[in-house]
Order: C-alpha cells, then sequence, then structure tokens
C-alpha cells in the first residue's frame, strides 16, 4: 500500500510505442542476432505484428528500416526515395491500420555508406548539407503518412529547422519526438 499511495508513475500499454524493424524481401521475418527475440519484417508480414498492436491497443509504432548495402552511398539518397522501404511500409501500414499512429526515424546512418547520421566533409559531418537533407527526408516522411517524426541524432538545429520545414510544407500537425538522447550537440 505505501508503494502505491507514494507512487509517482504509473506504466499502462498507453505510454508503449512497439519499434518494428522492416526489411526488404517477401514473406521474410528474420532474427536480429544483436537484439534475441526481436526480428525483422517485410512488409508483406507485418500483419502478424500490426493485427497484436491493435489487439493489444498498443498507441504507436516506430518504423526502422533495414536498407541493404546496394542501396547505401555515401550521400543517404535512398532516405529521400519516395519507394524507399519506409515510404511503403508507411503506405503499407496507413491503408490497412487506423487505430495507432506512426512514428519515423529521421536520420541517414540507415542510407549511408559509411554509417554517420550525416554527409561527411572529410573527417568531419557537414551540418548544413545534412540539415538539407534530412528537412526533405522528414517531408516525405510526414506526406507518407507518418503521424510523428523523430530524428534520432540530435545534431545543432535539428527540430527548428525541420519544424519549419514541415510547417513551410503545410505539416503544422506532424509531431517532433526525439527517442534518443545523444550529448554531441549544443542541443
Amino acid at each position: 500500500w505505501v508503494r502505491r499511495l507514494f507512487s509517482e508513475n504509473n506504466l499502462s500499454v498507453n505510454d508503449l510505442i512497439l519499434p518494428i524493424f522492416i526489411r526488404e524481401g517477401r514473406k521474410k521475418v528474420e532474427k536480429i542476432k544483436s537484439m534475441p527475440g526481436v526480428y525483422r519484417y517485410s512488409i508483406d508480414t507485418l500483419p502478424k505484428v500490426l493485427d497484436k498492436v491493435e489487439k493489444f491497443k498498443i498507441p504507436m509504432i516506430a518504423l526502422f528500416p533495414y536498407t541493404p548495402n546496394n542501396k547505401r552511398n555515401k550521400n543517404g539518397s535512398e532516405a529521400l526515395n519516395e519507394n524507399n522501404l519506409i515510404c511503403r511500409g508507411l503506405r503499407f501500414i496507413t491503408k490497412r491500420y487506423k487505430k495507432f499512429g506512426i512514428m519515423t526515424d529521421v536520420a541517414l546512418d540507415p542510407y549511408t555508406s559509411h554509417g554517420h547520421d550525416g554527409i561527411m566533409n572529410g573527417k568531419i559531418i557537414d551540418n548544413d548539407k545534412t540539415l538539407k537533407i534530412l528537412n526533405n527526408q522528414a517531408l516525405l516522411q510526414a506526406s507518407m503518412g507518418s503521424d510523428i517524426i523523430a530524428p534520432s541524432d540530435m545534431m545543432d538545429g535539428r527540430i527548428g529547422s525541420i519544424r519549419k520545414f514541415l510547417e513551410k510544407n503545410n505539416f503544422k500537425n506532424v509531431k517532433i519526438l526525439s527517442y534518443a538522447v545523444k550529448y554531441a550537440s549544443s542541443f
């Protein structure tokens, strides 16, 4: 009774966001070796997971792509392809499911051959070039049905720049949420 009396926080299903990792292919469910019990799903197999999301009334999912090496390059251009894995996933989900929100990762690391979240200029990330690409990536995801844009690198000026760009393009109600904290900026 003491714990209940003095408890500040209560965790319920209303506090959950289910991360879902997606991959290319058809009829694929693949174990992620570095995360036991977690899988990557091809888009056609998503109903296995999404039906449970609705059944258990989980309010939001977060999509993360696994981009094959042949679609990665130094500029992360696949991030801006309207037929990339995330965009196809958003179209699939928004046509079939209406009872939960969708959050998408805005970052370049899934799309760059070097694995960094930004455009490299030598050994340094070019913040200004990266911002332009992230703005367009956020706009693309919002236009495909993402309810929450989730920039994960949190480097200088990302949030303000993305917010202004979304509003300028009439996506005022798309939310921005960081799901990660990284202390590498003036933020």
